[in-house]
Order: C-alpha cells, then sequence, then structure tokens
C-alpha cells in the first residue's frame, strides 16, 4: 500500500507523471523530517548502539569522522560500547569547515584550493582545544568556507531545474535517462528548491548541503517505487558531479593558507584520501601525515605506506617523519536512520574501524615503516600537546 501526497492511499506506486508540481503538505512534512536535528527516542537508541563491537581492540584512532548533528554525548557512548578493552585512544572529529570538540581536541576537515595543479582539496586539522581560544583568523576562514560550500547546492538546484539544459542533457547520455526521469528530477527539484527558499532564512548553513536533495528523493519512495526513484538518484548523481567539476575553485582558501594558519596555532595537519589527489604526494606541504586507508580509499594503500616509508628513509637525523593514517570517514547522521533508509556505503563505517591495522599483508609493509596504530597514537598526541 502507498500513499498519495496528501495523506491519502493507493494501490501501487504512482508512474510520476500525474506527481502534483508544487510543494504539498506531505512536502513540508519530508523537507521538515530531513532537515531536523531533532532526535527520537528511537534514533538515540540507534545512535549509542553500535553495528560492530571489537571486544579486543585496545587502541583507537579516530581522526576523520563527521558528528554533524548528533551530540557528542550520544556519540562518546557508541564508542565506548563499540571498543569496551580501549585503553590508548586519539579521537578528533573533522565535521565540513566546522570546528568541533571531543575530550581535549578538537578537529576539521577543510575544504581548499591547491593552485600548483589548480584543484580543490581537503586537509585535516586538528588542535588542543585550548589553543583555539586566539583562532579569530581560523574560525572566519572556516566561516566564508562553508558559507561558499553551502552555495553549492543552489547551483545543484538550479541546474536541475532547467537553468542548465548542458548538464542535463549531458546527464542523460551519461545514465541513459529518459526524459520522464529527468522530467521527474526536475519536479522533484522545484518543489525542493521551493520549500529550501521559503525557510532559507530559519535553517542552520550546515543544512545546505548537497545530500538534501538526494534525501529528499529517497522520500518520494513510498508514492512513486524505488525503481522509479533509484533511477531518478542515478541521473541526479551524475548531475550533481558535473555541478561540482565547474565549481569555481579560486574563491576557496588555498591549501598553504589553512596549513600556516594550523601551524600558527600549534595544530596537526594531515592528508585525507590521497588516491584522489595524486598531485598532493608531490607538493611537499607541510603536513604530519597522510590516511593511507579509509572506506572510500583502499586500492593503493600499500603503495602510500610505501611512500611515506621512502620519504621518511631520505629525512635528516632528528627531523619529523610522516605518520600512517587511517580514517573511517564515518557520518554520525546515518546511524539516526532506519538501516533501510540510509546511504548503505556510509551506514557500515564506525569511528574507529579501521581493519587495515590489522591486514596481514598491509602489516608486513606497516612493519617496514615502523608504524602501527599505538605508536601513531603517541606521536601525533604529542606533537599536538607540545
Amino acid at each position: 500500500m502507498t500513499h498519495t501526497e496528501d495523506g491519502g492511499e493507493c494501490c501501487a506506486p504512482m508512474d510520476g507523471s500525474s506527481l502534483c508540481p508544487e510543494a504539498t503538505e506531505a512536502d513540508e512534512r519530508l523537507f521538515a523530517a530531513i532537515t531536523s536535528t531533532g532526535l527520537d527516542e528511537a534514533a538515540r537508541a540507534r545512535v549509542v548502539t553500535p553495528a560492530v563491537v571489537q571486544p579486543a581492540q585496545e587502541a583507537v584512532l579516530a581522526v576523520h569522522w563527521h558528528p554533524e548533528f548528533v551530540p557528542m554525548d550520544l556519540i562518546r557512548r557508541r564508542i565506548e560500547a563499540s571498543y569496551p578493552a580501549m585503553r590508548t585512544r586519539l579521537i578528533i572529529p573533522t565535521q565540513h569547515n566546522e570546528l568541533m570538540e571531543y575530550g581535549p581536541y578538537s578537529g576539521v576537515e577543510v575544504d581548499c584550493y591547491s593552485r600548483g595543479f589548480n584543484q580543490k582539496v581537503q586537509i585535516l586539522l586538528h588542535f588542543r582545544t585550548e589553543r583555539l581560544a586566539e583562532a579569530s583568523a581560523l574560525k572566519s576562514m572556516l566561516a566564508h568556507t562553508l558559507s561558499y560550500r553551502s552555495s553549492q547546492l543552489f547551483d545543484y538546484l538550479r541546474a536541475v531545474t532547467g537553468e542548465d539544459e548542458a548538464i542535463l542533457s549531458a546527464a542523460a547520455r551519461e545514465t541513459g535517462a529518459e526524459e520522464e526521469i529527468v522530467a521527474l528530477a526536475r519536479v522533484l527539484c522545484r518543489k525542493l528548491s521551493a520549500l529550501v527558499e521559503k525557510q532559507r532564512d530559519s535553517l542552520a548553513q550546515d543544512a545546505f548541503k548537497n545530500k538534501l536533495v538526494r534525501n529528499f528523493v529517497d522520500g518520494h519512495r513510498p508514492l512513486l517505487g524505488d525503481r522509479l526513484v533509484n533511477r531518478v538518484q542515478v541521473f541526479l548523481k551524475a548531475v550533481k558531479q558535473m555541478v561540482k567539476a565547474q565549481f569555481p575553485l579560486t574563491y576557496f582558501y588555498r591549501t598553504t593558507e589553512f596549513i600556516e594558519e594550523a601551524r600558527a596555532l600549534g595544530g596537526g595537519v594531515v592528508i585525507p584520501h590521497p588516491e584522489q589527489f595524486w598531485p598532493i604526494l608531490l607538493a611537499e606541504y607541510d603536513v604530519d601525515g597522510y590516511e593511507v586507508w579509509n572506506p572510500q580509499s583502499q586500492r593503493y594503500t600499500e603503495f602510500l605506506i610505501n611512500v611515506l616509508y621512502e620519504k621518511n628513509r631520505r629525512k635528516a637525523a632528528g627531523e619529523r617523519r610522516m605518520l600512517v593514517f587511517m580514517g573511517d570517514d564515518t557520518h554520525m547522521g546515518e546511524k539516526t536512520l532506519p538501516a533501510a533508509n540510509g546511504n548503505s556505503c556510509k551506514t557500515r563505517r564506525e569511528i574507529g574501524l579501521q581493519p587495515a591495522w590489522d591486514d596481514i599483508s598491509i602489516g608486513k609493509k606497516l612493519i617496514i615503516a615502523d608504524m602501527d596504530r599505538v605508536r601513531v597514537i603517541e606521536e601525533y598526541a604529542a606533537r599536538l600537546d607540545g
């Protein structure tokens, strides 16, 4: 049994052609649900109950994960339940372009621009929290970046709703989307665009993310059916990637500017996703290390460990070595959703869950590089505390 947009029942999913082109009360309820940061008891229970428990893991390194709107006390309960034997830890949140605190440390994942190879990259910055009292310049840079990054959602919606026919045509060709799929995507995004504009001044800046489109479209599954919604999602993902490729990069702060500001505050710098930003391995930025594994970046783990080993081998005696990091890239907002509603790839991630540390083949490379979880935790914490 499915439901019509006004709340009535119908016997089968709609084909999309009779979808109301204007935002309805049902759309408003859906929009309120996907932008709400409040958690009911069921959502809170999902957050504090880990899907995976590591009863024997004593060292937890987690310096790349996103709290999103989930309260930190609930996250702490989940972590403690996940690692009952935890003794050694370094746990630092890295919200996109927004500093957040966990225990004595704070962190952020920053979008920035590497001019030398004309590409947007991301870097992780980590700090002792007390050192951020004088971080007005850094906080201003992050606020600018967060606002600018959020504007991408509006470019995305404008592209779908008909202001960039070239992108729509290209995305349709790439995904094999028929006219009905393009038309349905346009109707859904027009509804969403109207709702966003209506509440633009009352919503937090962090609400304006590209995943708002995904979540709004997914909310129409009971009405349209999985098959139709899945086809729309494939088409929209292609549009999103094309919009992102055209997004002007020069408005971002340069990578070196963020690194210099972090170093002035005694912060640490880690490069995540290096396999996505190959030239960054050659840039010789002043960083503490590279992330060699995360759920999105696993193909070149052993190669990247070798790269860091060779960099360290060439360093002069006493010079600070590059550290091996692994990131779980967990998005805690996914943990608030029923299993059937989340992004399956992100739902499986857990803070501190990095099985590559225990992989036999990778372990050989780590031994040669003189790296393990405990050693990285101790060395990096000493740098942040020093």
